[in-house]
């Protein structure tokens, strides 16, 4: 009964996508990037001499999650071919030049056919699926041929459907998995009671390993340079309308502070609105020192994406959007890492690191912008209060790292894959 509900569950997402696409262009992105995917694997996957690690990530932020790994193996397998997946545009579209592997693909939709078929042309020696995106019949395939199938960063949350009476075919989707890797001891103690799990571990998050690893190896970015001059800045990584609707304001009363805002979708109507709440505001793709109306902006709108993680640098406060809206707070690891303030909204409380770091006063929340402009004020008054708490921030993030190498051991002792 439980399959059945979940066949009628894909046929509603495919027909939903295709309702979708019709106005909705990262719809269309995802029904277009499927087209022809079987034959281009038969052509990528031709060779059949060389072994294949193949690593699935249903966005953008899981991609970040797993690259550490990837790209550690990457190095001690040098024989290997590498498959990386995506599930959303979101990530496909953004990571599809990625360098860092030999072929990249969307993964098709869960099917009893599609799955077989997919598995069968790229036959992999090694499978890493990054934090969640379960999906029962590729799972199921990995099983049956005895396929080691490891989870990395996994997170499990009490109202998952895994731990509900209904849960069943959620609870064998964990059981197709050769070894769990999980963030949190929390996560351990829900799994317990699914008897059936004997290989997890706690291994904290690759995304520590991910974001030290971008600091340790900084990159100046020469126009942020010139624009934040030596002004106080604040950046605002992430955003969503209703971020900045909280932080417009305080950016508008403040001329002589320089805002770096970095928002979550980069179209030409998101741009639009956020120049609208911005009075004094420039893009980055137009911006010239020398050009008056440039001088006169202390809002820069980054209208590309890949460079947040190296803006944070730059800040003296930051600010991690998303956390006014139901999707929760972004990444807070790329901006503490610099060991610097991070504020954020509410919505945060499923999102570990942003709990940790708001116990430990390296992280502000606030509930509106009165808050905000507050709290902003009080920390650029009191500059040793400032300083302590970004410290704090940086020695949380340099911490918990070495969740990599927890893998990357195991799959050594084990022998999951020969040199």
């Amino acid at each position: 009964m439980h399959i059945i509900f979940y066949n009628i569950f894909l046929f509603l997402y495919r027909v939903g996508v295709r309702i979708v696409a019709i106005w909705n262009l990262k719809a269309k992105k995802w029904l277009e990037g499927r087209k022809q995917v079987f034959s281009n694997l038969e052509v990528a996957f031709k060779d059949k001499t060389r072994p294949t690690i193949w690593m699935h990530c249903s966005s953008l932020g899981e991609f970040e999650q797993g690259r550490p790994v990837l790209e550690q193996l990457r190095t001690k397998y040098p024989k290997h071919r590498f498959l990386l997946t995506f599930f959303s545009p979101s990530g496909y579209e953004v990571r599809k030049d990625y360098k860092g592997v030999d072929h990249i693909f969307y993964l098709p939709l869960d099917s009893k056919q599609n799955a077989k078929r997919f598995v069968e042309i790229v036959n992999p020696s090694l499978v890493l699926w990054i934090k969640y995106d379960y999906w029962y019949y590729y799972l199921n395939v990995l099983k049956q041929k005895k396929i080691p199938l490891l989870l990395v960063s996994g997170v499990f949350l009490p109202f998952q459907t895994f731990f509900k009476w209904y849960g069943r075919l959620h609870r064998y989707m964990l059981d197709c998995f050769t070894h769990l890797f999980i963030q949190t001891q929390e996560s351990a103690d829900l799994l317990k009671p699914l008897s059936f799990l004997k290989n997890v571990t706690v291994a904290g998050d690759t995304r520590f390993d991910r974001v030290v690893e971008i600091a340790s190896r900084f990159e100046r970015i020469e126009k942020i340079e010139q624009f934040c001059g030596q002004s106080v800045t604040l950046v605002a990584g992430s955003t969503w309308v209703e971020d900045d609707e909280e932080l417009d304001h305080y950016a508008n009363a403040h001329p002589e502070i320089k805002f770096v805002i970095a928002p979550h979708e980069i179209d030409e109507d998101r741009l639009k609105e956020m120049e609208e709440l911005y009075k004094k505001s420039v893009r980055y793709s137009r911006y010239k020192p020398e050009d008056p109306a440039s001088t006169k902006a202390n809002v820069l709108l980054i209208d590309n994406i890949g460079m947040l993680s190296r803006i944070y640098h730059y800040a003296t406060i930051t600010y991690v959007g998303g956390a006014f809206s139901e999707g929760g707070v972004h990444n807070v690891l790329e901006a503490a890492v610099y060991g610097k303030p991070v504020i954020f909204g509410p919505a945060y409380d499923w999102y570990l690191e942003a709990v940790d770091l708001v116990e430990l006063e390296a992280a502000f929340t606030v509930e509106n912008a009165l808050e905000l402009e507050t709290l902003l004020n009080d920390l650029l008054a009191d500059k040793e209060w400032l300083d302590q708490t970004g410290k704090t921030a940086k020695e949380y993030v340099y911490n918990k790292t070495g969740a990599t190498q927890k893998l990357l051991s195991y799959i050594q002792e084990n022998r999951l894959l020969t040199s």
